[in-house]
């Protein structure tokens, strides 16, 4: 059967906990870093992170499943690629990495662009969730518990919420989602209602595919936010949050409603900018000293002395790396491409952990 096979078998028993207070982060009760500086900027508080959304990816369609396959194999295999993930799990840690993030509906598998055509998704059409998707989510939430890290937890994402039928399917969806959580006993999962609920904002000539439902639009998102947030089993919930396309902020009513705020650093190209976009959020009447977190930026330069990376830590944001495998590279690239090497295989995935580890040290 083999260990990774095998570890939703064995009885859990919860070992981290994510917790917020003011605007910095606990992991069991302890402030996050606590103790570390950089470049004289405070990291206790901080939760850097990378976006690792396809460790569950799977495509039920299959005019499009054979993209995925393994060179090794030519074959596709969900179960390989959740393994290998788990097992790539501990040299992230080891680097300094304390989140990653996930979603039930992964992401573009070539970073951008507009047609999805591939099924990948943990909902059924009417919001249950989908077994063999759950278990591989439990292998890796189990492993990320074990070694004291932090599931950022996305739900949806757009190009593939459409594959649920209606807004009562997403509202099922979510509580369904919670429960199971909250059952499991998790406590090392922050949400993310869905990637970029904004992105319908540009879709018109950007080559953007929509959200189908109009309650994961950002003008209404804050809706299920509240949902989430009231799905509790013994008084205990999630904290829930939901992120944002590049260079943009939460809406007032987000805001209000969130328990710490995602942004994304796409299409921002200046570190000044993302010291802009955090001094803004913060200036708005509706901050309510929530800890701001970035959990997608594909800006790298890690050599530098100044990136979008040391931006944000100086402005106390947590920053979160985003990496895809870019036209002719190598397998060795990428965290979002189908298959992913989940081994510090390259040079720009060497970059970011080794700034990571200088700083976190």
């Amino acid at each position: 059967m083999g260990v990774y096979t095998s570890i939703i078998a064995q009885k859990f028993k919860p070992q981290t906990t994510v917790s917020i207070h003011g605007e910095d982060f606990y992991i069991n009760g302890q402030i996050t870093l606590k103790g570390k500086s950089y470049q004289g900027s405070r990291l206790e508080g901080l939760l850097p992170n990378s976006r690792m959304v396809q460790g569950i990816f799977d495509d039920a369609n299959p005019q499009t499943r054979h993209h995925w396959r393994f060179q090794d194999s030519m074959a596709w295999d969900p179960e390989r690629n959740t393994n290998e993930f788990v097992m790539a799990m501990e040299d992230w840690r080891a680097s300094g990495l304390l989140a990653i993030t996930l979603n039930l509906q992964g992401g573009n598998p070539f970073g951008y662009g507009a047609s999805q055509p591939w099924i990948n998704t943990a909902f059924k059409p009417d919001g249950t969730l989908d077994k063999a998707y759950m278990d591989r989510l439990e292998k890796i939430l189990r492993r990320a518990d074990q070694l004291g890290m932090v599931v950022i937890l996305g739900y949806f994402y757009f190009g593939q919420d459409q594959h649920l039928k209606d807004e009562a399917a997403v509202i099922n969806g979510v509580r369904k989602a919670n429960q199971w959580i909250l059952a499991k006993g998790f406590r090392n999962i922050i949400l993310e209602i869905n990637n970029e609920c904004d992105i319908n904002n540009i879709v018109q000539g950007n080559n953007v595919a929509p959200y189908d439902h109009a309650i994961l639009d950002s003008k209404r998102v804050h809706e299920l936010i509240i949902l989430a947030q009231s799905v509790k089993k013994n008084k205990r919930r999630l904290l829930v949050a939901t992120s944002f396309i590049g260079g943009t902020l939460p809406t007032d009513k987000v805001l209000q409603v969130s328990d710490y705020l995602l942004i994304h650093g796409n299409g921002v190209h200046k570190p000044e900018k993302i010291t802009e976009m955090v001094q803004t959020l913060r200036k708005n009447k509706n901050y309510k000293n929530q800890p701001i977190v970035f959990n997608e930026d594909d800006h790298f330069n890690f050599d530098k002395p100044v990136n979008n990376f040391v931006a944000a830590t100086r402005e106390h944001a947590s920053w979160g790396y985003f990496d895809y495998r870019m036209k002719g590279e190598s397998f060795a690239e990428g965290y979002q491409s189908i298959p992913v090497n989940w081994k510090i295989s390259s040079e720009r995935k060497k970059g970011f952990f080794g700034l990571l580890k200088e700083m976190t040290k």
